[in-house]
């Protein structure tokens, strides 16, 4: 089955390169960074999500790579829930690679018990930012 929608972002916290939990951090080219933030959807996909994204990013050559972890209340195709979803993506300057995205198994309830798969984020050129799973419900 597949489910997409568009989504904003309605609160991000940024982090300022933020200490990792002990033991202490190994300082690095790239100091790595906590942020969080709140997400809502319209469409296939329709609710909000909350997010901890953790990252080591340079705004000012845009290289870097984050690490996302989301868990998602809404519906997808009207089938009400909850379940969580990581993602991740590496980029050098405005080359984006390493991209992964997948639906964490058993995370899920209600009628989105069991669901399984994967997905992609797309930020288009005018802004928009879209969101598309691939998913089994079993």
């Amino acid at each position: 089955m597949r489910a997409s929608g568009i989504f904003t972002v309605h609160a991000f916290v940024p982090a300022d390169p933020a200490p990792v939990p002990p033991p202490p951090p190994v300082d690095t080219a790239l100091p790595v960074g906590v942020s969080t933030m709140e997400k809502r959807y319209e469409g296939e996909v329709t609710g909000r999500s909350t997010t901890l994204l953790t990252g080591a990013y340079d705004p000012a050559t845009q290289s870097g790579t984050y690490v996302a972890m989301e868990s998602f209340e809404g519906t997808l195709n009207g089938r009400s829930g909850t379940f969580n979803f990581a993602h991740s993506k590496s980029s050098l300057g405005p080359r984006v690679s390493d991209e992964f995205f997948v639906l964490v198994p058993g995370s899920g309830t209600g009628e989105l018990a069991g669901i399984s798969g994967s997905g992609e984020l797309v930020v288009e050129e005018d802004g928009t930012h879209r969101i598309r799973f691939a998913y089994e419900l079993g």
